[in-house]
């Protein structure tokens, strides 16, 4: 190495450091002006020894690299949501459900506080900062990588003994004290002020310019390791893990040894909470034994093993001034109430959901009332309650629709449904738009370059009726239309082109069946293999297939009996879209496993769990969290639980080795 690029290492080595002390430790041992001429420096030379360019330079904190399109980035973890809870009677249903997957081991809790601000995944190989994603929908996100690298509190290079490669998940957030330096500026700049801290910090995540995330003072607050194979043995000894790192970990949190003491530490930080340099919403509890973990699973929204305890929403008056009513994809409609403009937890709130017609009779809601809302999770706004002491005799009572909004078709509600449907689903616009916006979702066709405004706009003039006319869409007839642009046109039609090469399961999502989510298509098409078998498929056929009810099965067979339906998938089927089953998929597919149910246990070398699922599932098998009676064997890696060999042993249930599961479907 010459004596230039050592030069160049020992500055960022050095000011890697500083940063660090400065940021994460709040204990500097330079002063600024100091810091400010090692970083110049090091600017001087790298400008004059470009060979010498690192991605991970501290020169980058201060940002200038402009990104014009953010691309989409599948995440290698999934990153789940977390299940809330409002009381302590929810966490001991929690801790019930834990106990009996768990079994009668103890189970100890760890708590930290939750941040309102904007998830992110780091991932990290030999010790550089790699990538940097944004939740997006938890299995894909936005490359966001050129603006964390301005986060000071995030090491570009970490320091220790590290995994080769992991991801650490976290919250970017705006502290209370430097947002309301950003408004004071804004203000006497003459510019509307941001309404709150978290939203202003997500949308600081996909500012162009990284040169303007830099001059915002964004912090990274992090939470969770997260790698093929675990890093430490539980969450609090990875917390510690990642602070020794070079992570900043928030000091605000406890080991708990019962539901009790979570609730002490609840209620310790729903008054604390106001003092903290950010904001908070609730306390994350997660069961801190990371094979335990393992064992709790997910389900498909979230982990079995973690939960939020949400501290009560904010709750304001203002007066409901009307009622509107929306029509889903689906048909199904909503009431909304239309408020006077009344500020709630750092947004104005002017609309707030009344759900159903039964909710309305329920508050005794009227026009005119002065009614209670708060946000659900403080995120939706719903109205909890009215004031009758303030209701007058200018208020009216309120009469439910009878026809739909859009289409004046009279509305159905069937017994025990919560909801008033309006059935024309064909010709119905706001369902038809619905359906498309569906069809084109990130989960389903994920067609880019399309959205909602622009499924509204090819509608309003006539271009598209349904889905299937996506894929009629020509140049000619795209560029008149408003906000339209020759490399817009182009980057729509190649989406669209793309999405032929979308699987089986994830076009029938996207048909829009009701019931029929991502799970479900998957396994009806697992069982049923093409569209056409499916679409033939009787009720009774469609009910031995695992988890598929009489509700699943009768919106199916209905689904296929409209002759619009199958006009449009057979124009689909013209089209190029998979509607079969891959020939790879297919082939791997067998009925080896057929009638057995499986619990998969414990850490494995060979397989990761969810590999090992898909290849009991794609055999023919089903996989349970949790032994019963029912359950036919238990694959069984490392740290498998004892309580679960307790009650395999009681059951009578066979322990299969990995190899002894290779040798089950005969993987060589």
């Amino acid at each position: 190495m010459n004596s230039i690029q050592h030069k160049i290492e020992d500055l960022r080595s050095q000011l890697h450091r500083y940063n660090h002390e400065y940021y994460t430790l709040d204990a500097p041992t330079i002063s600024d002006y100091e810091f400010d001429q090692l970083l110049a420096e090091l600017q001087s030379l790298e400008k004059q020894y470009p060979e010498f360019y690192d991605e991970n330079s501290p020169t980058l904190r201060v940002g200038g690299a402009i990104t014009k399109k953010f691309q989409t980035v599948v995440h290698d973890h999934r990153m789940y949501s977390l299940d809330n809870s409002y009381s302590k009677e929810d966490l001991l249903d929690w801790e019930t459900r834990i106990q009996k997957n768990i079994g009668d081991e103890k189970v100890h809790y760890f708590c930290e506080l939750k941040y309102d601000g904007a998830s992110i995944s780091l991932t990290y190989e030999n010790g550089k900062l790699l990538r940097a994603v944004t939740r997006g929908d938890g299995s894909q996100g936005d490359d966001v990588t050129q603006n964390i690298k301005t986060i000071k509190t995030i090491p570009l290079q970490l320091t220790g003994d590290y995994p080769k490669k992991f991801d650490i998940r976290g919250e970017i957030v705006l502290p209370i004290a430097g947002f309301h330096k950003m408004n004071q500026e804004r203000i006497a700049a003459g510019e509307e002020p941001y309404m709150n801290p978290r939203n202003t910090a997500s949308g600081s995540l996909k500012l162009q310019d990284s040169g303007e995330v830099a001059k915002r003072p964004l912090q990274c607050l992090l939470y969770q390791l997260v790698s093929d194979t675990p890093i430490c043995e539980t969450q609090e000894e990875g917390l510690q893990k990642a602070r020794s790192w070079g992570f900043h970990v928030p000091s605000e949190a406890i080991l708990a040894n019962s539901i009790d003491e979570v609730m002490q530490f609840v209620d310790q930080w729903d008054v604390k909470r106001h003092s903290l340099p950010y904001e908070t919403d609730g306390i994350v509890i997660k069961v801190n034994l990371i094979s335990n973990q393992m064992e709790l699973g997910y389900t498909t929204k979230y982990p079995r093993w973690a939960m939020a305890y949400k501290f009560k929403a904010e709750q304001v008056s203002t007066q409901l001034e009307s009622i509107s009513y929306q029509v889903g994809r689906t048909g199904a409609i909503t009431p909304v109430a239309n408020l006077r403009p009344v500020l709630l937890g750092g947004t104005t709130v002017k609309r707030a959901s009344l759900h159903n017609a039964d909710q309305i009779e329920k508050l005794d809601v009227c026009i005119g009332d002065v009614v209670f809302i708060e946000k659900g999770g403080e995120i939706i706004p719903k109205i909890v309650g009215v004031d009758v002491s303030k209701r007058t005799v200018f208020c009216q009572p309120v009469d439910y629709i009878t026809h739909c909004p859009s289409c004046e078709s009279e509305l159905i509600r069937s017994e025990g449904e919560a909801q008033h449907y309006c059935l024309n689903s064909n010709a119905c616009p706001p369902q038809i738009t619905g359906k498309i916006q569906h069809f084109i979702s990130r989960k389903a066709m994920d067609v880019d370059g399309l959205g909602a405004e622009t499924i509204e706009l090819l509608f309003r003039d006539g271009l598209i009726r349904n889905y299937a006319d996506l894929y009629t869409l020509q140049k000619e007839d795209l560029l008149p239309l408003e906000r339209m642009a020759e490399k817009s046109v182009d980057n729509l039609l190649l989406g669209v082109e793309a999405s032929k090469k979308i699987p089986f399961e994830r076009v029938l999502f996207g048909l829009g069946i009701r019931f029929v989510g991502q799970t479900v298509a998957k396994k009806l098409a697992a069982s049923f293999g093409s569209i056409d078998r499916l679409a033939n498929a009787t009720k009774d056929e469609l009910e031995e297939v695992d988890e598929i009810g009489e509700r699943i099965a009768q919106s199916v067979v209905l689904f296929f009996s409209n002759p619009n339906n199958l006009q449009t998938i057979q124009r689909l089927k013209d089209y190029g879209l998979q509607m079969t089953i891959s020939a790879d998929r297919l082939a791997a597919q067998t009925s080896l496993l057929k009638g057995s149910t499986f619990v998969v246990s414990g850490v494995f070398e060979s397989f990761s769990r969810d590999e090992l699922k898909a290849a009991i599932e794609i055999n023919g098998g089903k996989v349970s969290s949790s032994i019963s009676s029912k359950t036919t064997y238990i694959v069984a890696g490392k740290n498998m639980g004892p309580s679960k060999f307790q009650k395999a042993e009681k059951l009578g249930i066979p322990l299969l080795s990995e190899s002894d599961f290779r040798a089950l479907i005969a993987v060589k």
